[in-house]
């Protein structure tokens, strides 16, 4: 068995702020997270000044959005302020930190609007450069079922940062990715089928992404935005996922020219439900994502590693990304994901009528 790598997150620091921020000099770089990732922040920190460029720390103490969204009164937990969007407005580039800890899991539907709320401030973000990771907490490493030693190493290794130069490991993956999308670029009609999902629909016309570690770090996918009013069918998502701090397993949705028309869930069925009403546009489909980081193996209850894992399909519902194509517009953007490998009952992914990719390999 190979020796544990530790975390470093000077390491950490330096591929995210050459390669998905490309820090310039003179820029000005929001950093946010929670007090829990403050070693890695300390040297985000550091590693900005050294570029030149100037720093913005945005930290919250752990449960911050939890007692927001059980004490903010109604007018505060449904709208951004004008000031916090035009402080992200005058960034050069974002960067946030995700540093898991134990939700206090409040009520669904206010998680559901604190969600919502955001999508002002997502809106502007996107118009810049930004880039999203993960800190490896004692919590994170729990939800995955690892000691934080195995966690950190999964997550050392998931970024490259056990290679002597991750940003070529990156490259390679994007180089890999650019020969997926050659054929998905010409595809039309998309199945997906597995035990407990027939689902079709259309990506005619639609631009596929190439997610090679700049937004997403670690990366591994490629992605676009259904035509919206195309999907048909069901789709039963097996990979267990968190939204709004509480966990959703074994949801089902029907889809009919479009719109989710049925929705279940084995566990989180009301955090579903709550999910769905945010507005009309969450019950259309923004994303189609195929993970092909074949070096995640195994789901960790977050969905930054989760959608990326090889041999799975994700579906968002909600806001599309519109450098895709996609028009969707909603206050959510929430990926689930059905795994296709044949632990989990195997699968297939056809266009066109061709089988793409079956049991999680592409054929």
């Amino acid at each position: 068995m190979p020796q544990l790598i530790s975390y470093d997150p000077a390491k950490h620091a330096d591929l995210l702020v050459d390669y998905c921020l490309y820090a310039q000099p003179g820029e000005r770089l929001q950093i946010a997270s929670s007090t829990l990732a403050l070693p890695l922040m300390q040297e985000l920190y550091r590693a900005v000044l050294r570029r030149g460029a100037r720093p913005v720390l945005n930290l919250e103490y752990p449960g911050q959005l939890d007692d927001f969204a059980a004490l903010a009164a109604d007018d505060i937990l449904d709208q951004v302020h004008d000031a916090d969007v035009q402080n992200i407005a005058g960034m050069d580039g974002t960067l946030r930190v995700k540093a898991p800890e134990d939700p206090a899991g409040g009520a669904p539907k206010r998680q559901a609007r604190l969600i919502a709320s955001g999508a002002r401030l997502a809106a502007v973000r996107s118009q810049k450069k930004w880039s999203l990771t993960l800190y490896p907490t004692e919590f994170a490493a729990k939800q995955a079922g690892m000691a934080l030693p195995e966690f950190e190493d999964f997550v050392m290794r998931a970024m490259f940062l056990d290679r002597a130069d991750p940003v070529a490991a990156w490259g390679e993956v994007r180089e890999m990715q650019a020969g997926l999308i050659e054929r998905l670029r010409t595809a039309d009609q998309f199945r997906i089928q597995n035990a407990g999902t027939d689902l079709t629909f259309s990506v005619k016309g639609r631009t596929w992404a190439n997610s090679d570690g700049r937004r997403n770090m670690p990366s591994g996918e490629v992605f676009t935005g259904p035509i919206e009013d195309s999907a048909n069918g069901y789709v039963t998502f097996s990979v267990p996922t968190i939204y709004g701090g509480q966990w959703v397993r074994g949801a089902r949705l029907e889809f009919r020219d479009g719109a989710v028309v049925d929705a279940r869930a084995d566990e989180g069925e009301d955090v579903l439900l709550a999910a769905l009403d945010t507005d009309p546009g969450a019950r259309r489909l923004g994303e189609i994502g195929i993970g092909s980081n074949f070096g995640i193996q195994q789901p960790t209850g977050n969905i930054l590693f989760d959608e990326k894992m090889g041999g799975t399909v994700h579906l968002a519902l909600g806001r599309s990304y519109p450098e895709t194509g996609g028009v969707n517009e909603s206050g959510i953007h929430w990926d689930l994901i059905t795994d296709l490998r044949p632990a989990a009952g195997g699968g297939t992914l056809t266009l066109d009528g061709e089988v793409w990719q079956r049991d999680g390999q592409f054929v």
